[in-house]
């Protein structure tokens, strides 16, 4: 490849350029060869830009991964408006052919405050581009040799490319489902309906939004349903259809007359809606509407949040309809559901009648990066925020991560806060497993976010994930004869693998949650095994509960007499020993002599002061204190049996959980 040496090109026309512009044009050329000499961009009758393009030297192209031609605009207007962005996006367009830099452009403008009112701009939207902005001013006074490249790596490096929350609407920073995206808009044209299913945050939304993106570009026509909005779930069926046709012009900027939603009735609205679709698709010069439901769970029988739709005939009504009219009006309109789990399609029948859109159309399961589409995104975002990946690092992401892009993405983003600040900086196998600790560590909060769904929705496949990390693989395997749908959703959502006979994770980080969350779920322990779990549930468990004991005594009786009757519990021996003690040292392991036995004894005593944070009865709490505390690593614990270990975790879980709930209610209030 030929190496690329700064300069102007001698064919490049600067004439429609003034002085100033063409002073700024020949600093940049120390540094950049300038290709173009661009035009004029007019936005509005008012608004006139000027641009160039230049192509980065081999530092600009090593530092910042950029190698095609990037946008310079010069606004020449005193105040910056936000405006000047749309000037790059039409000069971006008229370009498409020569495969310009989307990712980065650079503004030049006579406002002086340009780079501070730039940031607070693109701030507000985390898939902006990196625009890197200069005033005229600056780049007109004299400059040091670095200036350039120091703001290059300014706008550059400072921004986390792989901290993205929310599903990307546009196509900048989008990797690895473009296939995907072009086989469900080919299905629309042909007239066919889609299922795409997958788990939370591995894209689906992106992808719908690529589907939207790829179908404006063909002149076709989308509208997007959220089934998550209690506005679409909380209607009946009859009149979520009118829902449908209004957002369908709304979406597209129609000018349909609609019949009122009130003529939706449950015998009218599936006439409604046939002719006011028809309005809609005439309207449309006669294009096929691609109907997406996002999050599909939400009008699910079993599972809606709404009755209707969970325990009544709304989705069998709403999808009778919908399917008798698609069969009915070719071409008019395809649907395409989008969810978690394809139950709504694999359900032959719903409250004994046939569930119409039963095998209705085929579905697939979003798939997880594979190693080269891993590599496509990290190594593309990494090298612009000057972080280079080893190669070995694109595998191992792929393997512990199940090619989840979320997850991917947030490992490498902890992988960009513990790297020096200094750019460009490599990353290798030892930056990335010290990354990988601090995820799983801190950031667990990300897996059980992915797997709620199934938690809340899908119960049993869940449970089935929890037998398969702890070792329980006798109930797993009985599970997977059973209910061989719940094993393929399993696999289909990329978190488990199948060899032969046997199953294993995909994403190992899953697994160490799951084993982590459930380490006292675990069944067949050794002696040592139960020992060790009791011991560790205690030591977390007292101190929480001297904690409780101490302030809740204290608040209800006052400090004085909370002291006596602390020493009482204590016994003769201990109280002339203690007597001296402050309160708060009463409560002191280190200072003090004191047991989970006196805990038992204070708060059973004084009942009265903890009744509304343990809600068993009196009774029950003494007998299940009395259990923990007789299962104990330095007496009987040795001892225990099987049931005994079931009896103590059904007591101490009780407590447990009670006592989490009170001082979690402590900590929200303070």
């Amino acid at each position: 490849m030929a190496t690329t040496v700064p300069g102007i090109n001698h064919e490049v026309n600067l004439t429609h350029f003034n002085d100033d512009e063409k002073a700024i044009i020949r600093r940049f050329s120390n540094q950049w060869y300038v290709t173009n000499g661009g035009g004029l961009v007019k936005l509005g009758p008012t608004s006139t830009y000027r641009y160039f393009l230049m192509k980065p030297i081999d530092i600009y192209q090593e530092m910042f991964n950029i190698e095609r031609e990037i946008v310079v605009v010069f606004s020449p207007y005193a105040e910056f408006q936000p405006r000047t962005l749309d000037a790059i996006d039409d000069v971006v367009r008229r370009y498409q052919q020569l495969r310009i830099e989307k990712i980065c452009s650079v503004i030049v403008s006579q406002d002086n405050l340009i780079e501070q009112k730039l940031t607070e701009l693109l701030q507000r939207d985390p898939e902006s581009p990196i625009v890197i902005p200069f005033s005229y001013a600056e780049l007109l006074r004299p400059l040091d040799a670095y200036f350039l490249r120091n703001r290059f790596k300014k706008h550059f490096y400072t921004r986390d490319l792989f901290a993205f929350e929310a599903p990307l609407k546009k196509d900048l920073y989008f990797f690895g489902r473009s296939d995907l995206v072009h086989k469900i808009v080919n299905r629309h044209r042909s007239n066919e309906n889609s299922g795409l299913f997958g788990l939370r945050k591995t894209g689906k939304t992106s992808v719908v939004f690529g589907v939207e993106r790829t179908l404006a570009q063909l002149r076709g026509n989308a509208v997007f349903i959220d089934c998550q909005n209690p506005a679409f779930h909380g209607r009946r069926w009859y009149h979520a259809l009118h829902y449908i046709a209004d957002e369908i012009v709304k979406q597209n900027k129609l000018g349909v007359p609609l019949e009122p939603q009130n003529s939706y009735d449950e015998q009218n609205a599936p006439i409604n809606f046939e002719q006011d679709i028809l309005k809609i698709h005439e309207s449309l010069d006669n294009r096929n509407i691609l109907i997406i439901f996002d999050e599909i769970e939400n009008i699910t029988f079993r599972i809606s949040p709404s009755k209707y739709w969970a325990k009544e005939m709304d989705f069998v009504c709403f999808w009778q309809t919908l399917r008798s009219l698609f069969q009915k009006l070719d071409g008019v309109f395809s649907y395409m559901v989008v969810g978690t789990n394809p139950l709504c399609i694999e359900e032959p029948s719903i409250h004994g009648v046939d569930n119409p859109i039963f095998n209705h159309f085929p579905f697939e399961y979003i798939p997880g990066f594979d190693v080269g589409q891993t590599r496509q995104m990290v190594r593309r975002l990494g090298r612009i925020m000057g972080l280079r990946f080893s190669e070995i690092i694109y595998a191992k992401l792929t393997e512990d991560y199940g090619g989840h892009p979320f997850l991917i993405r947030h490992v490498c983003s902890v992988i960009n806060k513990i790297s020096p600040q200094e750019r460009p900086t490599d990353v290798n196998k030892v930056v990335y497993e010290q990354a990988k600790l601090i995820f799983n560590r801190e950031y667990s909060n990300f897996i059980q976010m992915i797997l709620n769904v199934l938690k809340n929705y899908y119960p049993d496949e869940y449970q089935m994930l929890e037998h398969l990390a702890l070792g329980d693989i006798d109930t797993f395997k009985k599970a997977v004869g059973e209910y061989p749908n719940y094993v393929n959703h399993l696999l289909g959502y990329g978190i488990i693998e199948r060899h032969g006979e046997d199953y294993a994770f995909q994403i190992e980080a899953v697994r160490q949650y799951l084993m982590e969350k459930g380490k006292y779920k675990k069944l067949h322990l050794t002696k040592q095994e139960m020992i060790a779990e009791i011991s560790e549930r205690r030591n977390l468990l007292e101190p929480k509960l001297r904690l409780i004991a101490k302030t809740q005594l204290q608040a209800g009786l006052g400090r004085a007499e909370a002291k006596e009757e602390v020493l009482d519990i204590y016994g003769s021996h201990r109280k002339s020993k203690y007597a001296h003690m402050s309160y708060d040292d009463l409560f002191n392991s280190k200072v003090c002599e004191i047991y989970f036995d006196d805990l038992r004894r204070i708060l059973v005593k004084h009942w009265n002061l903890f009744q509304n944070i343990f809600p068993a009865d009196k009774q029950k709490f003494d007998n299940e204190m009395q259990a923990v505390n007789k299962y104990r690593a330095d007496a009987h614990a040795k001892d225990i049996d099987v049931q005994e270990m079931q009896y103590f975790r059904v007591c101490i879980s009780d407590i447990e959980s009670q006592v989490e709930e009170f001082l979690g209610s402590i900590a929200v209030s303070a």
